[in-house]
């Protein structure tokens, strides 16, 4: 049984389900969406081909993360007593992910937790991911982590070396299936733009912990980007979340050069970011996505659970002061300096595309259907040629 339901984890476990469907000798598989989210998770699993077997459809407006919780708990163990899965698979750190983990603990069902092992060791950075990822790791019994750091975290920890199976990042498997050399966007904007002549930056923010004066920082350093580079274009995918919008209309609308969009199709946004020159962001998974189509990053956080790419020279902790934000940008794209002199992409941390056959590799070995265990992911593997 694989339950999520966020965009995010539907975007990094479907190459999962689409593998662990190649074996229907060996597996039955059922798909559980909490929606968590809703048209955003549906537009990623119609682009997988996947249909859920079950939609609890449970997210309301103005919805807690507590009010949330409890009912997706309630609801999911109404789910495990019913189909009795013999595995259960989750991915990441939202809460369904730890309602799906917990729900499986109470009832003895083994768990396999895709992305194990990520940390920024600071409790409210992410917040509640932070805490989110570690409680799910507690009660898991297949740890696949993206890297050997995660899995370095894991032993740090406590976990046995026999749980933890490195496999690398399946979002850089949903990425490699998903990018086009020729892509057609569904908005004729991006068809019509020179990308060969002129700059675009893509830039993305959702995470609860710069709600408020953080996020009005990082709007006004954007603004001072557009005002300042004439040929730069931001192109900004606003979240749905009425939080995130609060600053739009006072600092960002009305710029011919800023590009305020609904979310994009999981297509079209991998596509747009392979043509980017440059990426502004607090997602966790864009900081993934930008090292596979060699993309500079400025990650909007004071802490990331992804040192990979900061290690490797690709992204650049900016936090949310507005000054920070505007000189790195501004280095960026007027030429040489420290920043791009560090840039190392001669290598790929994250993954090389086959991070979800490793995962059902490892499944299979373990209900003894085959007798061997995957080679490791190592990130010595080059970034793939696309």
């Amino acid at each position: 049984m694989c339950i999520f339901g966020t965009r995010p984890e539907a975007i990094k476990m479907s190459p999962v389900i689409k593998e662990i469907r190649k074996y229907p000798e060996w597996f039955d598989v059922n798909v559980v969406v909490t929606g968590q989210h809703k048209e955003q998770l549906f537009q990623v699993l119609n682009h997988f081909d996947i249909q859920p077997d079950i939609d609890l459809n449970l997210m309301a407006e103005n919805q807690t993360l507590s009010s949330f919780t409890s009912l997706a708990i309630n609801e999911l163990d109404n789910v495990l007593n019913e189909k009795k899965p013999d595995l259960v698979l989750v991915h990441g750190d939202t809460q369904t992910t730890l309602c799906g983990a917990f729900v499986a603990f109470l009832h003895r069902v083994p768990i396999g937790h895709v992305e194990a092992g990520l940390r920024s060791y600071k409790k409210y950075s992410p917040w509640p991911e932070e805490i989110n990822r570690k409680m799910v790791d507690v009660v898991t019994d297949l740890l696949f982590t993206p890297t050997m750091n995660n899995r370095e975290n894991l032993l740090a920890e406590g976990y046995q070396p026999e749980q933890i199976f490195v496999t690398g990042q399946t979002a850089i498997d949903a990425a490699i299936l998903t990018y086009q050399q020729d892509h057609t966007f569904e908005d004729p904007f991006f068809n019509r733009f020179d990308f060969k002549r002129k700059k675009m930056i893509t830039v993305t923010f959702h995470r609860r912990e710069n709600y408020g004066s953080p996020i009005k920082n990082i709007f006004l350093s954007i603004r001072k980007i557009v005002e300042n580079h004439p040929n730069v274009t931001i192109v900004f995918p606003v979240h749905l979340n009425p939080r995130v919008r609060e600053y739009i209309d006072e600092i960002l609308a009305g710029h011919c050069r800023i590009i305020l969009l609904d979310p994009l199709a999981y297509p079209d946004m991998i596509n747009l970011l392979a043509r980017s020159d440059l990426i502004i962001t607090d997602s966790g998974g864009l900081q993934e996505e930008a090292v596979l189509f060699q993309k500079p990053l400025i990650i909007t956080r004071d802490s990331t659970e992804r040192p990979e790419a900061i290690a490797d020279g690709v992204g650049y902790l900016a936090g949310t002061d507005q000054k920070k934000i505007y000189n790195l940008t501004k280095g960026v794209l007027t030429g040489p300096n420290t920043f791009n002199k560090t840039i190392n992409y001669d290598k790929n941390p994250f993954g090389d595309g086959n991070a979800s056959k490793r995962i059902v590799s490892v499944i299979t070995h373990y209900f003894d259907f085959t007798s061997e265990l995957p080679i490791e992911f190592s990130d010595k593997n080059l970034i793939m040629d696309l």
